[in-house]
């Protein structure tokens, strides 16, 4: 009893937190002006599968494990259930792939980085990115690709409807068809971004070597701005890190069983592996503001209520302080000259009247 409630407890904790999370992620950029870059919208993209995934699939699974890994919900369900998880995975694995070609490009050729990537072909690509998402998990499954007797999986399971030993919802993994999947959605974007992250270090600890070395005074600008190209690098190679330890044990295990073509019921190994594979999409927030200073303070404004609206109340306050004391010091200046000019003249008159009382005949 005491085990189900702290799983219950985890469970929960985990989803509000990747809600939550990603949440204050897009509402970071989006409010920001500091992080409101082209480039971030790669990261916006990012979050919102992770935010899908904690408001679509997080909670069915959660309800899955909490009835002894026994679904309640139907066949079609199942089908749309297991078809979202595979969607948002694979657009997380790809937008991944597409924030390390574009910080490639900004730290070998950062003169030419706004030529090249500009915001349409930013936005293209997101739209890409999740157009074949969908298509590489609603088609398979719909279509049966992904059976061993290519016939739609869950086709005669109605909802409400169960046998003495329950049904199970798992994404069938049968054919040739899980080589195909893992190694192009998988493994081969995998290898690729480590590589792209490779020279990427190269390069950038090649253009500290030479900052460090020799930076001109008008150069200054040039290399704050790639500092904060290295800072940005490494808190995506984090996330990199992070995606590869989560997602590596789930794609490994349910490649041996497609290999072995075996499905085996829901089982602790399976909840583990499906579990930590979640769990990244709770900690990509978290890497943000820990590797990135502009996320941690946009991260302090956002949870201080302080945003733009306030902002500008306070820059407008600060300018009407600002006229009043210039106003009043204008008047306590003209107020100053005037008493100034008034004690003149009385010092005149007085100087006079005593010039005269010394020297009366010289007045007469």
């Amino acid at each position: 009893m005491i085990f189900t409630v702290l799983r219950w407890l985890f469970l929960v904790f985990v989803i509000i937190l990747t809600i939550g999370g990603n949440v204050l992620v897009c509402l970071a950029v989006g409010l920001s002006r500091r992080l409101r870059r082209t480039a971030n919208c790669f990261v916006v993209s990012l979050a919102m599968a992770d935010l899908l995934l904690g408001l679509l699939v997080m909670p069915l699974s959660a309800t899955v494990e909490l009835r002894s890994r026994k679904w309640p919900f139907g066949g079609t369900l199942c089908n749309i259930y297991i078809s979202l998880d595979v969607t948002l995975c694979t657009c997380s694995i790809l937008t991944l792939l597409a924030i390390s070609v574009n910080r490639y490009l900004s730290i070998s050729s950062p003169l030419s980085h706004s030529q090249r990537v500009t915001p349409r072909r930013v936005t293209l690509a997101i739209v890409s990115i999740w157009l074949l998402s969908l298509a590489a998990a609603f088609l398979p499954i719909h279509l049966g690709w992904n059976t061993s007797d290519y016939r739609v999986q869950n086709s005669n399971w109605a909802a409400g409807v169960e046998d003495n030993g329950g049904h199970y919802c798992q994404y069938e993994w049968n054919n040739n068809y899980v080589v195909i999947y893992v190694c192009g959605f998988f493994y081969l974007p995998l290898l690729l971004m480590c590589g792209m992250y490779l020279c990427i270090f190269r390069v950038a600890r090649e253009q500290v070597r030479r900052i460090r070395a020799n930076t001109p005074s008008f150069a200054r600008s040039a290399s704050a701005t790639m500092v904060r190209e290295h800072k940005a690098t490494v808190t995506l190679a984090a996330v990199l890190g992070a995606f590869v330890i989560c997602w590596f044990p789930y794609f490994t295990f349910f490649t041996c069983m497609g290999i072995k073509k075996k499905t085996m019921p829901a089982n602790t190994l399976h909840s583990v592996v499906l579990w930590l594979g979640y769990l990244n999409s709770t900690l990509n927030p978290i890497l943000y503001p820990a590797f990135n200073r502009e996320f941690r303070q946009a991260y302090g404004e956002l949870l201080r209520c302080r945003g733009p609206a306030r902002k500008k109340l306070q820059l407008a306050r600060t300018s009407v302080h600002k006229r009043l004391a210039l106003i009043n010091g204008l008047k306590v200046s003209a107020l100053f000259k005037k008493n100034t000019d008034t004690v003149r003249i009385e010092s005149e008159k007085c100087s006079t009247l005593y010039e005269r009382n010394i020297n009366p005949d010289e007045s007469r």
